[in-house]
């Protein structure tokens, strides 16, 4: 071992092989293909089980100024800004029964926020709302969402309980016509389309699973019909039941704490463990509250955004589990300065390795701390780097294991190999249940028309997939060229990404608000991405494109990385390469131009 180990407590090489060892167990040849489309004998995991009465109402054939598919915050950011700029002719399409959007669907007992709810809910000072605590729970995010919607009077003439089936363009009205699961035929001079990122469930696609004849739902569509209790646990309908969970992602961290305090016997089946670090929630302080001044959200949202991307700032508003990596690396660099004159762009990339390094092996030492045996608590501990996949934050999950009732099913990266009619097959043990709850989360990385659940026409009748078929091509991820007057909002690429999701839906419905306005103003009729605007935004997507794919190569198989094969990806699907506090800075550049440079307006 070199004494630069000695001096860190561990060997750097030793975890990078260590990483390389658990990454490559863990890749499949099905890539994304592994994953069961919601769909036929399946689509009951859709279903919406918490609609009070069903909507009935006659067909809509009418004409909007401004529709907006999808009610989450997205759909609400959207249109929000289009209020404060003057729009009184919004309708909103919403498939759920209210607004909330993935707060809508996710409503399983433990359901919060991981990002601190003071950069993480829109539009605190608009509504003069601050949060009860430091994290959110899923009841008080979903009421927050549903005061946005009052507030912007959102929900005069919204659509609820409506599914759009597709989308047509007409070049002679200069308009969309939206089709509807509800009969609709609906117009609109322009269309933002918010289907949100989290929106489509995932099942895997494990052999047998249609041949499970126990209880079973998604997270995403909780049954409390079944297990009673509510968000807040108290689930005795679980007693006396054996109950499995497939996933130890996010979700499921939240949830297996209140199903194992309830049922009889919990199976946790875990191919691939998430960072646990500490969560340590705390009631808002009323005092600090009083010593806020009028721009503290954006100013904090910023602070927040700019330490997660990478950047450097004087101060660590947040100062959590996210921010930690960033401290550590300031502090490296401070060794460093003391040594010699500065680093360089290699050495940099070297210094945070060490930095993500330290911070896993914080976590990692965790779960020896915390649960008891010790064989699961190895089995618990994440081998790759903090952001390969999105780090999780609490204090109930890793103290579950310590449960009698509670095992469990470590399956060496492999997942289940199958389901039958009893239960789960891992490890070559067939685990009998009960019940089976899919805590598999949402499709990320499939085709744009799959996620969204409708397919878009436009110039000439082309689709959007067809469009796309060789990669995503826009004009700062927000227009395609063919598509004219449609706004993709949250579309997932040639965007800025930000572990905080609902600044980055801010700053876009901020642009979109702009340009409609701009529009609306000028009496333009069609707003279109240029051919020669869109190829040189794709062009630098690209040339950004190999920023990340080096980390992300290296890393575990999930979201991130297309499930572990980053290189088949098109470079063209990536996020805006340089992070995102340079997106937004480039977008706000954009219109403060005034000539919005790209665009066709006729």
């Amino acid at each position: 071992m070199s004494d630069s180990a000695l001096d860190l407590g561990f060997d750097p090489d030793e975890l990078r092989q260590k990483y390389r060892t658990e990454r490559d167990k863990r890749i499949r040849d099905d890539g994304n293909q592994q994953y069961q489309e919601v769909e036929g004998e399946f689509a009951h995991y859709v279903e919406d089980p918490y609609v009070g009465k069903e909507i009935k109402r006659e067909p809509l054939t009418d004409v909007v100024e401004v529709a907006i598919i999808g009610g989450g915050f997205g759909g609400l950011l959207a249109g929000a800004k289009l209020r404060e700029q003057g729009v009184k002719d919004i309708r909103m399409i919403e498939k759920g029964a209210d607004f909330g959007g993935t707060w809508y669907w996710n409503r399983y007992p433990g359901a919060a926020c991981d990002i601190e709810s003071y950069v993480y809910l829109p539009l605190l000072e608009e509504l003069d709302y601050m949060p009860k605590r430091k994290f959110s729970d899923g009841a008080e995010i979903l009421a927050h969402s549903q005061a946005i919607g009052r507030h912007y009077n959102l929900y005069d003439n919204a659509c609820f309980q409506t599914e759009v089936t597709e989308m047509h363009w007409d070049d002679e009205s200069s308009m969309w016509t939206i089709h509807t699961n509800q009969g609709d035929r609906m117009k609109a001079r322009f269309v933002a389309m918010s289907n949100g990122p989290l929106n489509r469930p995932k099942l895997p696609g494990i052999p047998g699973i249609e041949t499970y004849k126990g209880h079973s739902f998604h997270t995403s569509r909780w049954d409390y019909g079944y297990t009673g209790g509510d968000s807040s646990g108290n689930l005795t309908g679980l007693e006396g039941k054996r109950v499995g969970v497939l996933g130890t992602g996010a979700t499921a961290v939240q949830c297996v704490p209140h199903i194992g305090a309830a049922a009889k016997e919990l199976y946790v089946f875990q191919r691939t463990p998430s960072s646990i670090d500490v969560r340590n929630d705390q009631p808002t302080d009323q005092e600090w509250v009083n010593s806020l001044e009028p721009g503290w959200h954006q100013h904090r949202m910023d602070n927040f955004n700019t330490l997660v991307s990478g950047g450097v700032t004087d101060e660590d508003l947040v100062n959590d589990g996210w921010t930690e990596i960033i401290r550590n690396l300031l502090l490296l660099i401070k060794i460093e300065k003391k040594k010699n004159s500065g680093l360089s762009k290699t050495e940099l990339a070297e210094k945070m390795e060490l930095a993500d390094f330290q911070k896993m092996q914080q976590v990692r030492a965790r779960a020896d701390t915390v649960v008891n045996d010790s064989e699961t608590a190895e089995a618990l501990k994440p081998y790759y780097r903090q952001f390969c996949k999105r780090p999780c934050f609490h204090d109930e999950y890793l103290q579950s294991f310590n449960r009698s009732n509670v095992t469990l099913v470590d399956t060496q990266g492999q997942g289940v190999e199958r389901i039958t009619e009893k239960g789960v097959v891992a490890n070559g043990k067939e685990y009998e249940i009960d019940c089976l709850v899919f805590a598999t989360g949402f499709e990320v990385g499939t085709e744009y028309a799959r996620r969204s659940g409708f397919e878009v026409y436009g110039r000439d009748g082309q689709s959007l997939t067809e469009r796309w078929e060789d990669g995503v091509e826009t004009l700062h991820g927000m227009h395609s060229r063919g598509f004219p007057n449609c706004f993709i909002m949250g579309g997932g690429a040639q965007t800025g990404f930000t572990a905080n999701y609902p600044h980055a839906l801010n700053e876009q419905a901020k642009h979109l608000s702009y340009i409609i306005r701009h529009a609306l103003d000028g009496n333009y009729r069609v707003i279109e991405a240029s051919e020669e605007a869109q190829a040189e935004w794709v062009e630098t997507i690209v040339k950004l494109a190999h920023m990340g794919q080096r980390f992300y190569a290296e890393c575990t198989p999930g979201y991130y990385n297309n499930e572990g094969r980053n290189e088949e990806k098109n470079a063209k699907n990536s996020q805006y390469g340089g992070n995102s506090m340079r997106f937004f800075e480039l977008m706000e550049n954009w219109r403060n131009t005034g000539d919005l440079k790209g665009l066709e307006l006729t």
